[in-house]
Parts: structure tokens; C-alpha cells; sequence
């Protein structure tokens, strides 16, 4: 089998409600490139990646680029097997592993349809029927987030991502972690994220506020010394997302002692190939694991169940569906979020398959 063709989308992804963060950084209306690898055997895969404007070293429109840069190393290459040919693709490009994840997912997609298996029984087997999902709650008010926080509860949600940092004042960022947690009531998992966009004083100041309380910090600060700093001070456990993009850096943060969960995305790894090289090390280190990406729609959020699937049980802190915060839907077939939880698509590969309607016209057809 051999690649012949690679074409690439480019489709606005618009937020059912604007997704506000801190460092001004917004979710509303966010790109995703979405991929297709054509074999000379009719078996095509798919791919995509949605970077957050201004959040980690990525871009949509870098995607293009980056493939036909590549293209000497796939075009004519067997897709069969994905870490051969991405070892080819990281040797002929350094870097830009957003771009990569793309590529990653749809020789991922090829393979499991050539093996006539669900990628998660090719990334060790299913673990569970379905996943538990966390609700992210955008940072606004702290009255409607906990609003928002009892309505996802009322639909079976039982994690809760509550965003900090949007208005820079640390003592909203008190009452919205201490009213989201009174309104779901003691259990459930509440966690504050500011995306890397708090001091370390500020940071600590809302951990001390918040002694006593069952509340988890993640990755208040823009580096992991930071982010030990405020776990070491305020006594609360501490999740990891920017900062862990890599397996070094994953080593790093268990070194410094603030890797209590971890959220892997694939577009930060590069793919599935070394996002399951992160899950197996994070089960060796005893970190929790969120399985996710940055955004995007069904073919991104088909594959992380399936890894998040393949993940032993009691690792797995929670999945998301990507998918369920935007429109349109890529495949109104896709799952969807069932009483909190979640179940990777059946069928082989991915299990997903983009309606052409939603996609317009390619932006690139690399052959």
C-alpha cells in the first residue's frame, strides 16, 4: 500500500458559548485543518488538528506548509505502521508537532482499517466501556459559573474545570472555585485552571483562601518551578497541562513534585504515536492522566477516546469531548456525551468519517 494523495480543509469550529481564559486568550470561533491521506488501495485516513490562538507554539495555517515540506517523505511512502513513517517525517522536519498530530492520526486511521480493529485495541486494549467527561467552565461571573457547573452536574457530570484568571483579580478567582464547589457538593472533582496565566502570588494567595477546601490547582503559572512553588505553599494538588508537551518535561514535573494529574493533548505530543509514549511513562510515574487535545471536533475527539479507552481505569482522571463544545459536527454520527461519560467510536480505525458537507473546498491537494 502506498500514499497517492493529501488534502487538507480548513473549517471554522464556532463555540456554543465564547470560551474565555485567562491572558485574554478566547475560544469563539477557532480553525481546525482537517486532513485526508489517499492510499493506492482506496483506504483513506483522516486527520486534524485545532490550535487555541495564542496558547501553545502553534497555528492552523502552519499545517499546509508543513505537509508540503513533507511530502518527499509520504508521498509513495507505506502508511502502514504509523511510528515508521513519522520517525522519517521528525528526521526530514524538526518540530511542529501540531502539524505532525495530524498527519499521526490519519496513518493511525489507515492502519486500523487495514488491521480491521478500533484503534484502541492497537493501543492496548479496551480498559472500560465508556470514560468519564470533566465540563469546562468558561470564566465569567462566579455566580453563573456555578450555574453552569450545577446544570452539567444535573446531566451527570461529576468533574469540573473551572477557568481562573480572566479579569486578573484573585479573589473572584476565590469565589469561583468556592462557589462552583458548594454547588456541586462534596464528591464530585473541582479543579482551577489558569492556563498559565496567574503569578505565583496570586496563584498562592487563592490556594491559602481556599485551605480545607477539596479543590485541585492546574497549571497556574507559565513554569513548572512556578507551578511547585504554589503546590509546595498552598498544600493542594497540582495539575499539569502546557508545560507537559514532552516526555523530558513530564520527568521534569514529577522531579519537582507538582505532577499529580496531567493533562496529555495530542496536538502538544505530536499524535498519537508519542502521546501513548506519555500515557505508559505517566503509569510508571503515578501521575493521573486527562486524555484530550486542544480543540477541535469528531476526528480529533475519536481519537483521544480511543486512547483514553486503552488507558488502565484508575490513571485515567477524564476524557473530553472536544466535539461537544463546538459546531459544526464533522460526523453527526460521532459520540457524544451520555450521562457524563463517554464510548470510543466502533468500527475500525478511527471510526469516524467527515460529511464532505461540512468540509467546502480543500485547501491544498498535495499528490
Amino acid at each position: 500500500m502506498k500514499i497517492t494523495r493529501l488534502t487538507l480543509w480548513e473549517v471554522p469550529l464556532t463555540s456554543h458559548v465564547a470560551y474565555h481564559m485567562a491572558g485574554g486568550k478566547t475560544c469563539d470561533t477557532v480553525t481546525s485543518v482537517l486532513l485526508r491521506i489517499d492510499t493506492d488501495a482506496g483506504i483513506s485516513g483522516w486527520g486534524e488538528v485545532c490550535p487555541i490562538p495564542h496558547y501553545l507554539p502553534a497555528y492552523p495555517e502552519g499545517v499546509r506548509p508543513a505537509m508540503e515540506y513533507l511530502a518527499p517523505v509520504l508521498i509513495g511512502a507505506d502508511p502502514v505502521g504509523p511510528e515508521v513513517l513519522m520517525s522519517r517525517a521528525d528526521a526530514w522536519l524538526q518540530g511542529h508537532p501540531y502539524a505532525k498530530s495530524a498527519l499521526d492520526l490519519a496513518l493511525w486511521d489507515i492502519t486500523g482499517q487495514v488491521a480491521g480493529l478500533p484503534l484502541h485495541a492497537l493501543l492496548g486494549g479496551r480498559q472500560m466501556a465508556d470514560m468519564p467527561l470533566y465540563h469546562s467552565i468558561t470564566c465569567i461571573a462566579p455566580e453563573e459559573m456555578a450555574r453552569i457547573a450545577r446544570e452539567a452536574q444535573a446531566e451527570g457530570i461529576a468533574q469540573f474545570q473551572v477557568k481562573l484568571g480572566a479579569d486578573n483579580d484573585w479573589q473572584a478567582d476565590v469565589a469561583r472555585l468556592r462557589l462552583v464547589r458548594e454547588a456541586v457538593g462534596e464528591g464530585p472533582l473541582v479543579y482551577g485552571d489558569w492556563n498559565c496565566g496567574a503569578t505565583r502570588l496570586d496563584a498562592t494567595r487563592v490556594g491559602k483562601a481556599l485551605a480545607g477546601r477539596d479543590i485541585m490547582l492546574e497549571q497556574p503559572c507559565a513554569t513548572l518551578e512556578e507551578c511547585a512553588a504554589v503546590r509546595a505553599a498552598t498544600g493542594l494538588p497540582m495539575k499539569i497541562d502546557e508545560n507537559g508537551h514532552d516526555t523530558a518535561s513530564l520527568l521534569r514535573a514529577y522531579e519537582l513534585g507538582c505532577m499529580d494529574a496531567v493533562a496529555l493533548k495530542l496536538s502538544k505530543f505530536g499524535g498519537l504515536s508519542p502521546m501513548r509514549r506519555a500515557r505508559d511513562l505517566c503509569l510508571h510515574l503515578g501521575a493521573k492522566m486527562c486524555v484530550e487535545d486542544t480543540w477541535g471536533s469528531d476526528v480529533t475527539t475519536a481519537a483521544l477516546l480511543h486512547l483514553a479507552a486503552a488507558t488502565p481505569e484508575r490513571m485515567l482522571l477524564n476524557t473530553c469531548d472536544l466535539s461537544g463544545y463546538v459546531a459544526p459536527r464533522l460526523d453527526p454520527g460521532a459520540p457524544a456525551r451520555k450521562a457524563g461519560r463517554i464510548a470510543p467510536p466502533e468500527g475500525p480505525g478511527l471510526g469516524v468519517t467527515p460529511d464532505p458537507a461540512t468540509l467546502g473546498q480543500p485547501i491544498a491537494i498535495i499528490d
